[in-house]
């Protein structure tokens, strides 16, 4: 045991001298740390607190304005930029004050970035005076991480006061524009009223009425016309009855039974007048009967049922779809084309058109229900319309095609004088 002594105490020692080791790797190394980083930090405060020592040079030639073309109450303060605002940090931004006299109390009225030479103030009475100060401002974080802001000297620069102006310059084209648009369809209006001719491009499917009715009439059956599934206030449901009189009118004349199922109220006395007027034009006001225009139901796939339903067990010979259709389009067009009638549509919902198009014979594509109701009538004050607003977009179009010319070109951005300021 006298032996194993010495060798044991110099384990302990071991194990002593390895443990304090330790101890003071874990006690040094925070240190070590702390003495690394902490020039690293305080040489980036002192940096801060150096800078602002000296606050920034101010903004200069402060000016003061009512903003242009406006509705009143807002003001446009515009300066040049600091001579320390050069992108070094050294301004962090401008402060715009307002106040209602020149000695103040000044109050914030906002702020604007660095770089920034305007800003408009929307906050003003119309009925008041303002005077304004634009100081150049550098922030930064102190230790205890809060924002400390050092501001340059500023001038009072006023007075001024804000003001409503009767006209938008910035839209004197659009103004332009418009004025041609409406000049022209005044101008083909008289043009259409002296009985001078006015061209509008064939639309095959309008020409394909007086087809669709004399088949129609040669076989004895009935013609369908279905007005779409909005009222009224929908512009298609519209130009759909503006068609169906123009229809009634031929099957008046051929004595053919013209049908109008329909799914809303107003859609039904509209259309019954519609209907009356055609036949009295014809001189036949009395063969005109109640049934033939009749409600259905407000549900649009109870209405595309009923619709379907009618057309398989009564087989028409012609069939309209005019006016606005959606998820029940296809569904109709099909049931007619399974029964072998004539199919005219027409309507301006793009997503419905190539179900028209696959099913039925003719389609009116967009615009051309609108244009039917002119093409048909010829009434000169839509044929004046529809020519003078043609004349627009011609006009649209042109500009278009010299802007990306232009544009392309790199000589001018034409869009700007249709920009809204």
């Amino acid at each position: 045991m006298r032996l194993s002594s010495p060798n044991l105490t110099h384990n302990c020692l071991k194990i002593a001298l390895f443990t304090l080791s330790l101890l003071l790797i874990s006690l040094n190394a925070p240190l070590a740390q702390d003495a690394e980083t902490a020039p690293d930090t305080a040489v980036t405060i002192e940096q801060a607190v150096d800078s602002a020592n000296v606050a920034p040079l101010p903004a200069v030639n402060v000016m003061v304005a009512d903003l242009p073309n406006d509705k009143g109450g807002a003001v446009l303060v515009s300066w040049e930029l600091s001579p320390d605002d050069d992108g070094n940090g050294k301004v962090s931004g401008y402060l715009v004050q307002r106040s209602e006299s020149k000695d103040g109390p000044f109050e914030t009225a906002g702020n604007a970035v660095r770089g920034a030479t305007k800003f408009t103030d929307n906050k003003t009475d119309d009925d008041k005076v303002y005077f304004y100060k634009v100081a150049a401002y550098f922030e930064y974080l102190d230790a205890a991480e809060e924002k400390i802001r050092i501001t340059s000297a500023a001038t009072v620069t006023g007075p001024v006061q804000s003001s409503a102006q009767w006209f938008n310059m910035n839209r004197l084209y659009v103004l332009l524009f418009m004025l041609f648009v409406a000049g022209a369809i005044i101008f083909y209006i008289e043009k259409a009223k002296k009985g001078d001719e006015i061209y509008i491009r064939k639309i095959a499917g309008i020409d394909a009425v007086d087809e669709a009715v004399g088949r129609a009439t040669e076989m004895g059956k009935k013609i369908f016309y279905i007005p779409g599934i909005q009222d009224m206030n929908d512009v298609q449901t519209i130009a759909s009855i503006a068609i169906l009189g123009r229809v009634a009118q031929m099957a008046a004349e051929y004595d053919t039974w013209l049908e109008v199922p329909v799914s809303k109220s107003m859609v039904l006395v509209t259309a019954r007048e519609a209907m009356k007027e055609a036949y009295t034009k014809v001189g036949r006001p009395d063969a005109l009967q109640d049934a033939q225009v009749h409600y259905l139901t407000d549900d649009q796939f109870g209405y595309a049922a009923a619709i379907d339903g009618m057309i398989v067990r009564e087989k028409p010979a012609t069939i309209f779809y005019m006016g606005a259709f959606f998820a029940e389009s296809l569904i109709l067009a099909e049931t007619g084309n399974s029964v072998g009638a004539i199919q005219i549509a027409g309507t301006a919902q793009p997503a419905q058109l190539p179900f028209f198009v696959a099913a039925c014979d003719y389609t009116l594509i967009g615009e051309e229900l609108f244009a039917a109701s002119a093409y048909l009538s010829r009434e000169p004050r839509q044929l004046g319309s529809l020519k003078g607003q043609d004349m627009g977009k011609g006009l649209f179009i042109l500009c278009i095609i010299v802007g990306v010319i232009l544009a392309t070109l790199n000589v001018w951005d034409m869009s700007v004088i249709f920009a809204s300021k």
